[in-house]
């Protein structure tokens, strides 16, 4: 079943074509990367996806309707949930709180409800932070749920990160280069949790620089540059395709 679904997407900012167009589909319960050199436009096909830039022209569909013109916390609530290249953890709050400010996308009590700090409100409250303990559990970063995010690993605020995103109860998990800054042991531990996630019925569109990790985990690949897709396949012919070599994997930049 396709869960995404991406038509003749353009994205011009003057005379700069950042996105042209490009066209593909995620299918449920797969793991897909976007790959290319650095300015090829994969960060600009996740801040469509997401609703954070507007298209100049095309279609984007997520399970069968159409998302292309909503704003980011509508297409969330529709099941969409992202990462960022530069981690926005809120340092200040601990592993648990950040988790939970993911989750209050679904909450229902209201402002004055939590002002006021209502029956429903404080039992909502409870729920979230249940939640929240679940989402650390299932990443293995439990032990943690009282640190700042500021004193944690590189790696370790990852996962938060992770989690946050998964607090939102998405079908579509976007991760934008979760191995940018690891060292090669977390790298390979970001691998297991993204499979991981991916064994909870969740899937998984990945932008990645990290080539080891992209040709492990996928299960197809496309490949940008300068803004057009020049390829998509499974990895290992991807691994093959003498214009990838030639453009991407040859270039000394992954």
């Amino acid at each position: 079943m396709t869960l995404l679904d991406i038509k003749n997407v353009n994205k011009h900012f003057g005379g700069l074509q950042a996105v042209s167009q490009v066209s593909f589909n995620v299918r449920q319960g797969m793991i897909k990367s976007v790959i290319g050199p650095n300015g090829a436009g994969k960060t600009t096909l996740f801040n469509l996806i997401s609703g954070n830039l507007p298209l100049t022209s095309g279609q984007i569909f997520f399970d069968g309707s159409p998302i292309h013109g909503l704003q980011p916390y509508q297409i969330a609530r529709r099941g969409i949930s992202r990462t960022f290249q530069n981690i926005k953890l809120f340092p200040g709050m601990t592993a648990l709180e950040n988790i939970m400010v993911g989750r209050h996308t679904r909450s229902r009590a209201g402002f004055f409800g939590g002002m006021f700090h209502s029956p429903a409100s404080r039992k909502e409250e409870n729920a979230i932070r249940e939640k929240s303990f679940e989402l650390l559990h299932l990443l293995e970063i439990s032990q943690y749920a009282d640190v700042e995010a500021s004193s944690l690993s590189f790696g370790q605020q990852r996962a938060v990160e992770f989690a946050r995103a998964l607090a939102s109860e998405p079908t579509l998990l976007l991760l934008d280069e979760p191995a940018a800054g690891l060292n090669i042991y977390e790298t390979a531990e970001i691998a297991r949790l993204i499979m991981k996630i991916k064994s909870q019925g969740i899937t998984v569109l990945l932008v990645e620089h990290d080539m080891s990790l992209v040709m492990d985990i996928s299960d197809e690949i496309v490949v940008l540059s300068f803004g057009q897709k020049i390829a998509e396949d499974i990895p290992s012919a991807i691994q093959q395709n003498r214009e990838v070599i030639q453009i991407y994997l040859g270039d000394g930049d992954a």
